[in-house]
């Protein structure tokens, strides 16, 4: 009998049946066709939110190289730059490395400059900040992602400046980056990235600094939630830079793509969503997009839900799948950031993700719901 449940849900407390989820088509290798990175999140202990667990987090991206995906680690999925202090990330990115190499897996890794301390660091110290922690990646033997830095957001008076950090720093890279376009849903204090908070205006100065230096990018992975402004972003682009889309609003149809060009994916949803992801990259690569859009595009709903404003705060929901999947034995994130969703919109993440197929043991899922709601007092 399929398991049942109580959900304080927005609209009011409701009986829910957990359905069993379909069947999904095992794929094991990379895909070809698409470029793929899984934005993967971290895990403490359960009751030292300030360790990281590293042999569950290392898991956890073992079963993503497993799926065929590679993993972006060191992201903000990973709650960078939201408790995960640049001491602890250099050890993430060395450890995900030595596992990448055993495994035999694509990884990225982010590069910013959060190590800084200064109040109001010169644009020397920002780029000596850069090249730091790119060092820590490529020793790693990892891809760069070029993080958006709040650092320069806040110190740079306009395009030039991005222009002269991004410049050194990429005039010293060993391997192609991949630049990073955080808007302000997912990080506030990036607001004017690129030299001007007009968007129009600042993918004219990315795209500037694009094709100044096309041999050092290897694309540029954007996180606007605006499929227009990327579809157009991705068209300007010189030949041979990629776009690899963190719009975790509308992914499939990004990813699809048209007879004029297609993203490639570097994405946060696909940490609880890898299994459909990779069986969906399977059937892209056999040239069947019927069944591509049958496995994403019910996802939408969920991920939609988790990435709702304050977007944010998706790491929570990230992170409470995971538990719920059997990835983790409890909720618990750095910093305590489990409390940053409520026990509704947690209720509701709960029957969307049911309701697509992610949750691949609902007696598990359901037990592990119930036993967060009871801690959390309900039923009331």
């Amino acid at each position: 009998m399929p398991p049942q449940i109580q959900l304080p849900l927005p609209e009011g407390t409701r009986d829910y049946t957990v359905p069993e989820p379909p069947p999904l088509p095992t794929a094991a290798a990379p895909a070809s066709s698409r470029t793929v990175f899984a934005a993967a999140h971290v895990t403490p202990h359960q009751h030292d939110s300030s360790a990281v667990d590293w042999d569950t987090t290392l898991a956890f991206r073992q079963h993503l190289w497993s799926l065929g995906l590679g993993v972006a680690d060191a992201m903000d999925t990973a709650q960078r730059g939201a408790g995960l202090d640049w001491p602890t990330t250099r050890e993430l990115i060395a450890r995900s490395g030595a596992a990448a190499r055993a495994a035999g897996g694509a990884l990225a890794c982010g590069a910013g400059t959060d190590q800084l301390t200064l109040a109001a660091p010169t644009l020397k110290q920002i780029g000596d900040a850069y090249e730091e922690q790119v060092a820590v990646v490529e020793q790693a033997g990892a891809q760069v992602v070029l993080m958006a830095s709040r650092a320069l957001a806040a110190t740079a008076a306009g395009p030039e400046d991005y222009a002269e950090v991004y410049g050194r720093v990429l005039a010293r890279t060993e391997r192609p980056v991949i630049l990073h376009w955080l808007g302000t849903a997912f990080d506030p204090a990036l607001e004017g990235y690129w030299g001007s908070a007009d968007l129009d205006r600042a993918a004219e100065s990315v795209l500037a600094l694009i094709r100044d230096h096309a041999a050092g990018i290897d694309g540029i992975k954007v996180s606007l939630l605006d499929a227009e402004r990327e579809v157009a972003l991705r068209r300007a682009l010189p030949e041979g830079v990629r776009l690899y889309t963190g719009d975790d609003f509308n992914y499939p149809e990004l990813i699809l793509g048209d007879a004029r060009g297609f993203s490639h994916a570097l994405l946060g949803a696909f940490d609880p969503l890898a299994a459909h992801a990779a069986a969906a990259l399977a059937a892209l690569d056999a040239g069947d997009t019927e069944a591509y859009r049958a496995v994403l595009e019910p996802t939408l709903p969920l991920a939609r839900h988790l990435f709702a404003a304050p977007t944010r705060f998706y790491k929570t929901g990230v992170v409470f799948l995971a538990h719920l999947a059997g990835h983790q034995d409890h909720f618990t994130m750095i910093g305590d950031a489990q409390r940053h969703r409520s026990v509704e919109h947690l209720s509701l993440l709960f029957r969307l993700a049911a309701e697509a197929g992610a949750l691949p043991d609902p007696e598990l899922a359901t037990a592990r719901m119930r036993a967060f709601l009871t801690a959390n007092g309900y039923p009331r």
